[in-house]
């Protein structure tokens, strides 16, 4: 008997539970963020069921008025407090509400020129060398690795090119092999290479194609008018030839001018056309090759012409399906704004490249390149008025959609933390 009544109250609490599970009210509390951040002056509404209320004990960093089916809270000053959620008068949930300051940039859309120099010499290939007696790849034979880069040769230190040629003729005639210092990724190694004579050009090769820079455009999206910090293309820049991303030493970005369009289709994206500036200005360095793009400082303040006034950012989680913007090139020095759609977002906790799914709905730009091309990678998103990231990638088999990366990873890879000195949590 008692065996039973054990199975029968087990039973009435499992179907409470299950039944509690699937509760409006509950489902409401279950669907309200535990932890909140705002900048200040921003707002955020919350939908909630009108089973569930709010309180807040005298907050002193954010304002919140309750209605019905949400609570409008409002961030009035940096610091961190609590609002609490309760069903039929019990608190069931602490909410955080982080406060930042309030923080501006510039958006960006100017067409740039990028010229990226590498740690030292990237090697992009093994080739054959012929001999008398023999024929192959003394690159090869020494364990190099295409995406390699050769940093020191006999201990110097090789930047360019040109240094690795007086080595190979002098290790060629002297029979002695150059020692190598060779970084693959994170790793460093040595390695010995003797050089062979091709019979046809009578030279000493290396049996390794390489290369020691790489130039490209793409486009700013932001910088900071005080530091000077900037960050463009929101990918990273990989080597054609390798498809690894290039380690660098240092670069240089200058204006440009877009010259023509090769419009996207079904399974060929399109690309801008582009030319750098004549008198090749130089407006800022590069510091860092990264996946959320290219980073360093200018030289000084730009304009682009559209849109010349510090805005606010918008966090992940404040991004929203619908209509935003992209600022952009197409034609000659011009930035445009063109009409886009955010087709889905994610908030993200950690930071990463594909953010946001965005399609072009604009039909002059829809004319002009067929959606997302090549060059536009960079291009500020923008909605409600505030800078929320960056086009990055597009979709080769529909070049009308793509990805986009939110701001804020962007600005911490340009050394702008947001976060920083206030002593609060990040968005969790």
């Amino acid at each position: 008997m008692k065996d039973r009544l054990r199975q029968l109250i087990g039973g009435l609490l499992l179907v409470s539970l299950l039944l509690l599970g699937f509760s409006k009210p509950f489902q409401q509390y279950v669907n309200i963020p535990s932890n909140i951040t705002l900048l200040e002056g921003q707002e955020q509404i919350i939908p909630k069921g009108a089973a569930v209320s709010t309180m807040a004990d005298s907050p002193e960093n954010f304002t919140y008025s309750e209605q019905a089916k949400s609570v409008s809270l409002t961030a009035e000053a940096p610091g961190k407090d609590e609002l609490f959620l309760q069903i039929a008068g019990l608190p069931v949930k602490k909410v955080d509400v982080n406060v930042l300051k309030n923080f501006k940039v510039f958006p960006g859309g100017q067409s740039i020129g990028v010229r990226l120099n590498t740690l030292g010499v990237l090697v992009v290939g093994h080739h054959l060398v012929s001999t008398k007696s023999e024929k192959g790849s003394p690159g090869e034979d020494a364990g190099i690795q295409v995406g390699d880069i050769i940093t020191k040769i006999n201990g110097k230190e090789i930047k360019k090119m040109e240094q690795v040629a007086p080595f190979v003729e002098d290790a060629g005639k002297s029979g002695k092999a150059l020692d190598l210092t060779v970084q693959r990724e994170k790793e460093k190694f040595q390695t010995k290479l003797l050089p062979l004579k091709d019979e046809k050009e009578q030279e000493y090769k290396l049996g390794l194609y390489i290369r020691d820079s790489a130039a490209g455009i793409g486009t700013m999206t932001f910088y900071e008018p005080k530091s000077k910090k900037y960050g463009a293309l929101g990918h990273v820049i990989s080597d054609i030839d390798t498809k690894k991303p290039i380690v660098v030493e240092n670069g240089q970005i200058v204006k440009s001018t877009v010259t023509a369009i090769e419009k996207g289709k079904n399974g060929n994206p399109g690309e801008k056309l582009a030319r750098f500036s004549g008198n090749r200005d130089v407006i800022g360095n590069i510091t860092l090759n990264s996946p959320f793009g290219i980073f360093g400082k200018l030289k000084k303040n730009i304009n682009n012409g559209a849109l010349d006034k510090e805005m606010p950012i918008g966090l992940s989680h404040q991004v929203k399906e619908g209509p935003a913007k992209i600022l952009t090139v197409v034609e000659g020095n011009q930035v445009e704004p063109y009409d886009i759609e955010i087709v889905s977002t994610v908030p993200q906790k950690f930071p990463a490249t594909k953010g946001m799914v965005i399609k072009v709905t604009d039909k002059r730009l829809l004319n002009k390149t067929g959606g997302i091309v090549q060059g536009m990678s960079g291009s500020p998103i923008i909605q409600d008025g505030k800078l929320i990231g960056a086009v990055t990638h597009v979709f080769v088999n529909d070049p009308t959609s793509g990805y986009g990366v939110h701001i804020e990873w962007m600005l911490h890879e340009a050394g702008i933390d947001i976060y920083e000195h206030q002593n609060l949590d990040k968005v969790s």
